[in-house]
């Protein structure tokens, strides 16, 4: 049983963003954009597993949390996941780093602040990024290779790795989020919304900055 139907409607594929990135219709520029900005979310990832870790109360829920950041961190197998989306970014040719704006200082807040908020809210924030990440991730690697024409190993590599691993990560995750008590499952829920809405504006952002610039 999927943990929360609702969150479909913020599901990032129906996202116009995702649609031109389909149609091969961002501009590479846009995409440079996004790899310099998402970074900072990428690269703050293994802190929230971490906040979420140290405030589970039940070892084995820990434990899959410890697994999915065994994961991020690249003790599990190969490298670490930001080296990996540093290698998506420098195969599009954006090397130089970037501040980050607004929208994405508002991801990496929101899911600091869920994260922390309580274990079960920092599973909720981690379930609705991580429930659509595996159909995202086929998704852009069909995109790059069908309208970008990018097809290099080390350039599409981040999401070769996620397309398989958060397949895992979100049943296990999902199995203890249906298990809650009724008012831990309500925050959860709220939590994932929150967590859902945060990743949605985001692109909205950088999809804006890119219809502006064309």
């Amino acid at each position: 049983m999927k943990f929360h139907p609702a969150l479909e409607q913020l599901h990032l594929l129906q996202h116009p963003f995702y649609r031109d990135w389909m149609e091969g219709k961002l501009t590479r520029a846009c995409l440079q954009d996004y790899a310099r900005q998402y970074f900072h979310h990428v690269n703050a990832f293994p802190r929230y597993l971490g906040a979420i870790h140290s405030l589970g109360q039940n070892a084995a829920e820990r434990r899959i949390v410890l697994e999915n950041l065994n994961d991020e961190e690249g003790l599990t197998h190969g490298k670490p996941h930001p080296e990996l989306w540093l290698q998506f970014a420098e195969g599009l040719g954006a090397v130089n780093g970037a501040a980050p704006r607004s929208a994405i200082t508002n991801v990496v807040d929101t899911f600091f602040s869920l994260a922390r908020s309580s274990f079960h809210e920092g599973l909720g924030a981690l379930y609705a990024y991580e429930a659509q990440v595996p159909e995202i991730a086929a998704s852009k690697i069909e995109g790059l290779r069908d309208r970008y024409g990018i097809t290099d190993p080390a350039t599409i590599a981040f999401f070769e790795v996620h397309r398989e691993a958060d397949v895992h990560h979100r049943a296990a995750i999902e199995k203890i989020l249906n298990a809650l008590p009724a008012k831990e499952q309500a925050e959860a829920k709220a939590a994932a919304e929150k967590a859902a809405l945060a990743l949605w504006d985001f692109l909205s952002e950088v999809h804006g900055r890119n219809q502006l610039a064309a």
